[in-house]
């Protein structure tokens, strides 16, 4: 490695952790500010808000890093380019394409740690952060309680009209069990409730198909063990955000199967969890493209076209994942297409700048 790849990679780490040190506080300040009341109204003890800023850290920079990179990038090679510094690195012989080996480098450091981090340290943090945003600061809409249908296995199905999930009880329960295309039994009760290990189900009728014949049984109150946990019949929104590489794709082979509501988020965010890492590889050719000749306006000028982009990058991000989300948008068309349009425009600009 030369003398150049080193001061490059130098700058590019550290300017990166600059800006992401930078940052952060910013974000925890304008948190605060929003939640200040909320943590006073609900008596949050300071102990637990500290660990709540603590995961924030991880939550909030798993989200927004690669934009924090792509302006650290934009801001410490417009600083060489208005130094001149790299005019005297390209008229010495060294191509342009030359000159990215060392941006390419840093990029992949930053993207190997991302993934890790992902994958496997940030889903904790997410846990603990939905956890505690649930608990003191809005505890509506991190499930669906109504109206909710499952496949449990290959032969049976669920539907429940309503669920509480702090008193593990549903309301208006049937489980239909088939053989192909012929219903054999169908249960029905108007509550069923998770009670030491077992189903308790209230007004329990079973209906027995044999042929042409039918049995019904009917009891007040039937104790009996189902093929299902309590917890699937409302699984909490942000459930893949906690989940760690390998238990992630265990639940989207699951949510699959049972035809869940929710594959579609899931699915997404383990497509964003390859895609944003990746991003920085398009994001840095984007910075140095923009950044690596003299603009009448200097650095400021490129901070300007750098912020535009980087919201632009969150603006298309948000817009996919909402679409995802409220329709049958296809999650990797939303993950992978910003990636696609990026590209694109990195290629465009990168050809510029070579000429």
């Amino acid at each position: 490695m030369k003398i150049l790849d080193k001061y490059i990679i130098k700058k590019y780490l550290g300017t990166f952790l600059i800006m992401f040190g930078l940052f952060i506080p910013i974000g925890i300040m304008v948190d605060f500010a929003e939640k200040i009341d909320k943590f006073r109204e609900n008596e949050v003890p300071g102990d637990q808000i500290l660990s709540y800023y603590i995961d924030f850290i991880w939550y909030f920079g798993s989200q927004l890093y690669p934009v924090f990179l792509f302006l650290a990038v934009i801001w410490f090679t417009s600083r060489l380019a208005n130094n001149t510094e790299l005019t005297a690195i390209l008229s010495s012989g060294v191509s342009f394409q030359r000159l990215m080996k060392p941006y390419f480098i840093s990029s992949s450091i930053v993207v190997v740690f991302a993934l890790i981090s992902v994958m496997f340290i940030v889903p904790k943090s997410n846990k603990n952060f939905n956890e505690f945003t649930s608990e003191y600061i809005k505890s509506e809409d991190v499930r669906k309680t109504s109206r909710l249908f499952k496949q449990i296995n290959e032969n049976e199905f669920i539907y429940i009209s309503s669920y509480d999930p702090k008193r593990f009880r549903g309301f208006d329960f049937t489980l239909e069990n088939f053989n192909g295309n012929k219903l054999n039994h169908k249960i029905s009760a108007s509550n069923i409730r998770w009670d030491d290990s077992i189903f308790r189900l209230t007004n329990y009728v079973k209906r027995t198909i044999f042929d042409d014949k039918e049995i019904i049984e009917r009891f007040t109150r039937k104790d009996t063990l189902l093929d299902f946990d309590i917890e699937d019949l409302a699984p909490l929104n942000y459930v893949a955000e906690t989940l760690n590489f390998f238990e992630l794709n265990n639940l989207i082979r699951y949510e699959k199967r049972a035809g869940s509501p929710l594959i579609n988020s899931h699915l997404l965010v383990r497509h964003k969890r390859y895609t944003i890492p990746l991003s920085c590889f398009i994001l840095t050719i984007i910075a140095v493209s923009v950044s690596s000749f003299k603009r009448r306006g200097g650095t400021g000028s490129n901070l300007a076209i750098g912020v535009a982009l980087g919201f632009l990058f969150i603006f298309l991000d948000k817009i996919l994942g909402v679409l995802v989300l409220k329709s049958n948008f296809s999650p990797a068309v939303a993950s992978w297409g910003i990636l696609l349009i990026f590209l694109t425009i990195a290629l465009i600009l990168l050809r510029k700048a070579i000429r």
